[in-house]
């Protein structure tokens, strides 16, 4: 049998203003933003939520290794969260933070989710589901 991963432990997200970035998914999306060094010595940042972490590079600045072609806006990103959509309806609207699409059933990995679409600040789609 061949090797196999078994889990996402982070990927990285090439943003315009990393300041915008950070508040917004701090604020309206309930993640925690931290720093981190690597062996590099360079200063970092990640927004964390549950087990998992999206690094932060700014366009312009990455640090290598990087993608090919890193831009900002080319990320379509799907979050799991236990507060019912409706809520997220509210919380966004009062943050005048438009929804795109939804709620909608779709697919997740481990089965039926159902689904809000909205835009982070540089245009990247960012899905908040429930399971159903």
């Amino acid at each position: 049998m061949p090797p196999a991963v078994q889990s996402l432990d982070h990927l990285v997200l090439t943003v315009a203003d990393l300041s915008a970035t950070v508040a917004f998914y701090r604020e309206s999306l309930g993640m925690r933003a931290e720093t981190f060094t690597p062996g590099d010595g360079s200063t970092r940042w990640a927004l964390s939520f549950g087990a998992q972490k999206i690094n932060l590079h700014e366009a312009g600045a990455e640090f290598d290794p990087k993608a090919r072609h890193p831009h900002p806006g080319s990320a379509d990103l799907c979050v799991l969260s236990d507060t019912p959509l409706a809520r997220w309806q509210t919380h966004l609207a009062e943050r005048g933070i438009g929804i795109e699409d939804g709620p909608l059933q779709r697919t997740g990995a481990e089965g039926p989710i159902l689904s809000l679409y909205l835009r982070d600040p540089d245009g990247n789609l960012v899905e908040i589901s429930n399971r159903i």
